[in-house]
């Protein structure tokens, strides 16, 4: 058994270190009800993540993730997505590698990971503020909507602009999914006090057809 010769961060933090052509996330995971931990990378900071690789044992203690796609430095960037019993989940800032500056290469306990299969890659995470309803048509839940000064922009999946629902004053709000003309994929830009707070996207099935399955950017994934 090998194990992780340096100080590790603490999740919600992360370690991204440079070693040679590889590069190796680690971290310290305190917490007791985590139900998977998959590794995403990308070459922007903030979105494109791809899912490299999936943990199957998510018990605390120190763990850790070698990229086996050979580092060229550029602007690359890794982070964690966790989730957790009841439906929690999170995402740890995202990090460039750094070069290590240890004299002995940290070794690492080697616990099982899986390579994601292309068809199970990136299920899409959902916004918990603007979503799709069981019958298709799009839900607007938000947090003391009669206080907040709530705005919501829609777009199509090319970015062009749809409409605009110019205030919010309900906590649970329902639009008929006719609004949005066809079914497919949509963007959506929510505000208080025309402060931008999130951008996400959903999508919107055809009649009498389940969700289908999506990758993190809402793109369907279409199986050979």
């Amino acid at each position: 058994m090998q194990k992780i010769s340096f100080a590790q961060d603490t999740l919600p933090k992360i370690t991204v270190t440079e070693l040679g052509k590889k590069v190796l996330v680690s971290w310290n995971n305190p917490f007791t009800n985590v139900t998977n931990i998959s590794v995403q990378r990308s070459q922007d900071s903030l979105k494109n993540f791809t899912t490299i690789g999936s943990l199957l044992d998510v018990s605390p203690g120190i763990n850790g993730f070698t990229d086996t796609k050979e580092f060229i430095p550029s602007n690359q960037y890794y982070r964690l997505f966790i989730s957790f019993h009841g439906g929690s989940y999170l995402f740890t800032q995202s990090h460039r590698p750094v070069k290590d500056t240890m004299t002995d290469i940290p070794k690492i306990v080697k616990k099982e990971i899986v390579e994601i299969p292309k068809y199970n890659r990136n299920i899409f995470v959902p916004s918990k503020h603007v979503y799709t309803g069981k019958d298709n048509n799009v839900i607007i839940s938000l947090p003391d909507a009669a206080t907040k000064k709530y705005s919501i922009k829609f777009y199509r999946a090319d970015g062009s602009f749809l409409f605009q629902v110019s205030k919010v004053t309900e906590n649970f709000l329902t639009l008929d999914k006719a609004n949005f003309l066809h079914a497919g994929l949509f963007i959506f830009e929510l505000y208080d006090n025309n402060i931008i707070i999130e951008r996400h996207k959903f999508y919107i099935p055809k009649d009498g057809q389940p969700m289908p399955e999506m990758d993190a950017e809402g793109d369907v994934i279409r199986m050979n």
